[in-house]
């Protein structure tokens, strides 16, 4: 019994180490024995977030569960489109699907929970607007505000042109706006034509 609580003692300061949240492969290298980490699983000490992805489970409830899933299990992978403008305060669409921006000849994600929305972005679309965010203790990325609107105007056949200019409007009301980052985007994303008379409307 004592041997079992120093495995599990040892185990649980690793995931500390980790901000409380690991995937199979990261425990594992991380030292910690596969039959400990499935003994923590059943006795409660950890939570499954989704396949594959632990929590320990007397910290504090995830603020953002779905968005620190998705980063511990696509790790490549950017937070993108409603779930960036959700994130942002940018829309009033609920999220029901995380949207999730992959390199275009990257592999498809394989996730049961929770589910996720696939967009596939070239390398200089997809590198570009990335920031990082500490969530829960996990570091996710996910689009600037800037990025994330340009976006939302190229793929406006997909979820919608009102989405895009109610992301714009909210953008516009912000104190810190940056109208040459907001500009730059639409040029890389070869929507500035489409977005310009919007923007001129608003301003």
């Amino acid at each position: 019994m004592k041997r079992d609580r120093n495995r599990f003692e040892k185990a649980r300061a690793v995931f500390l180490k980790h901000g409380g949240v690991l995937r199979t492969g990261e425990a594992i290298s991380a030292g910690i024995h596969p039959q400990t980490l499935y003994e923590m699983r059943d006795s409660g000490i950890i939570e499954r977030l989704s396949r594959g992805v632990y929590r320990l489970a007397n910290l504090e409830p995830l603020g953002n569960p779905d968005l620190v899933s998705v980063a511990k299990r696509v790790p490549d992978g950017v937070i993108c489109l409603i779930s960036a403008l959700a994130f942002h305060d940018l829309t009033t669409q609920i999220p029901h699907e995380v949207y999730l921006a992959v390199r275009r000849e990257s592999r498809p994600p394989h996730m049961d929970y929770p589910p996720v929305r696939v967009f596939r972005y070239s390398n200089a679309i997809f590198s570009a607007g990335v920031d990082r965010h500490l969530l829960d203790g996990v570091s996710v990325s996910i689009y600037g505000p800037e990025k994330t609107v340009a976006d939302c105007f190229r793929y406006r056949n997909k979820i919608g042109i009102d989405v895009a200019i109610e992301a714009l409007r909210f953008y516009r009301t912000r104190s810190r706006m940056d109208l040459e980052a907001l500009t730059g985007f639409a040029r890389l994303c070869r929507i500035d034509a489409v977005m310009r008379p919007y923007l001129e409307a608003l301003l």
